[in-house]
């Protein structure tokens, strides 16, 4: 029995010594060839967003071919359409950019518009266009005044609505929508008698209205800069 103990103690240290070998190893690693990056102790962690928007690039080899695959993409608009060509480039100067959304609040701009012009109420129609378009609506509105006619509007209701250009202009985006309506207007004079229109008539008109917003403005908001219509 005795001859058996250190016999015993040679094995115990052994698997003592693997042990502390073990421990070592996961405590400092492996060197295998494949040593990671140290991480920038001054750098700060910040959100996605941000972090994409704070990107710095230097030119390099592989930005002369980004650049040659940004021509080769402009020669392709036609190719790819020129509407959704306009979408794409808009959508890349302002990421919350949504034709469908743009399209529902044309669709809104729409009969406010003609609901504010009818009733000769610039104040409601200020927010709405540019200041070129105001002031076309204003002075159509003092004429109508000062002859003594008032207008009676009627959207009986919106056939169709869709976007039928869209372009980037610097930073100015624009997206025209062409709108086909129901309509019945009347223009009567200051003693109620009709002058212009049929009160009992419902007229397909057809319009192309331009919307245009700054993308480099925070205000989200896109105004009226355009109309015109089919005769």
């Amino acid at each position: 029995m005795s001859e058996g103990l250190p016999f015993f103690d040679i094995i115990l240290f052994a698997m003592i010594a693997a042990f502390l070998v073990l421990r070592l190893r996961s405590v400092l690693g492996r060197r295998d060839g494949h040593k990671g990056r140290n991480r920038n102790p001054f750098a700060r962690s910040l959100p996605k967003e941000q972090a994409d928007e704070k990107v710095v690039h230097l030119p390099n080899a592989r930005d002369a071919e980004a650049d040659a695959d940004t021509e080769a993409e402009a020669e392709g608009d036609d190719a790819e359409g020129d509407l959704a060509a306009g979408f794409r480039k808009i959508k890349a100067a302002d990421r919350g950019f949504e034709p469908t959304e743009i399209l529902s609040g044309a669709r809104i701009a729409f009969e406010l518009v003609l609901s504010a012009y009818a009733s000769a109420d610039t104040d409601a129609l200020k927010p709405l266009l540019s200041a070129e378009v105001l002031g076309n609506f204003a002075r159509s509105i003092r004429e109508r005044e000062t002859a003594g006619e008032t207008m009676e509007h009627t959207l009986v209701g919106i056939k169709s609505a869709d976007i039928v250009e869209a372009f980037l202009d610097g930073a100015a985006a624009h997206v025209t929508v062409k709108f086909v309506t129901d309509q019945a207007n009347v223009t009567r004079d200051a003693n109620g008698e009709v002058v212009d229109g049929d009160p009992s008539a419902v007229t397909e008109v057809t319009d192309f209205w331009t919307f245009a917003r700054d993308t480099g403005s925070r205000d989200p908001n896109w105004t009226l800069v355009a109309t015109r219509s089919l005769d």
